[in-house]
Parts: C-alpha cells; structure tokens; sequence
C-alpha cells in the first residue's frame, strides 16, 4: 500500500484505518454518553431547583405569619399557648408601665414645685390623688 492524497484516499493500511475508524467511534459514543449523562443530571438538578423554590415560598410565607402573629399577639378567639409565659410576659410589661408611671409623677412633682405650666390648678386634686398612692406603695 502507498501513500496518497487525502481525498479518501489511504494514509495507511486498511488495518490501521480500521483501528483508527474504531478509535473515533469509540471516543464519539463516549462523548454521546457523558452528554446524556450530563443532559440527565441537569435535569434532575432542574427538578431539585424547582422544588426548592416552591419550599422557599412556602417558607417565607410561614415566616411572614409566624412575624405577624408574634407582632400581633394571639387574637382574642386564641388562647396563650403558654399560659405561665404570658403571665411572666405581662408581669414584665407591668413593670416597665408601673416603672414610667412612677418617673412621670416624679417629674411632675418637679413641675408642681418649680410652678411650672405642666401642672395646672384643674390637674392639682388628680395629681394629689397620684402622688398620695405612690407614697403609700412600698
């Protein structure tokens, strides 16, 4: 055998055309595989994606509610899930109000003493009243 031109002609023996036609075959249908291989793992990918965006929807919108209802509180037709924590819950509020309860008659007490405006001669026999049980707390 000899060599020719390129044309479909023979660069070899037909036993090395052979081989090589073989070796191309082989290399196109692993390249065809790994493209399924790969189309089919996108898809799935695909899937997964999917279906983690309708959880992250699912999620937010719990925590959107979750966010209101703690803002809100439990509605009137709802009973506290914990009744003991409630009750700490609003013994700490209790304390906070009775806490600016007691600096507001303070600085009223100031007012009252310093003439100023703040306490007038209609709000004097409340504000007795106020200062006389604030006095008589512990």
């Amino acid at each position: 055998g000899g060599r020719q031109g390129w044309r479909g002609e023979s660069q070899g023996s037909p036993q090395q055309l052979a081989e090589r036609y073989a070796d191309l075959a082989a290399s196109h249908s692993e390249a065809l595989r790994q493209r399924e291989e790969r189309e089919w793992h996108n898809a799935r990918l695909r899937q997964e994606n999917a279906r983690l965006r309708l959880e992250n929807r699912r999620l937010r919108r719990e925590n959107r509610c979750l966010f209101r209802q703690a803002l809100l509180g439990p509605g009137p037709d709802k009973p506290p899930a914990d009744p003991g924590e409630e009750a700490e819950a609003l013994r700490a509020q209790l304390g906070r109000l009775q806490e600016k309860h007691r600096r507001a008659l303070r600085h009223l007490r100031r007012c009252r003493a310093a003439g100023g405006p703040e306490a007038s001669a209609a709000e004097d026999g409340e504000l007795d009243e106020l200062l006389l049980e604030e006095d008589e707390q512990p």
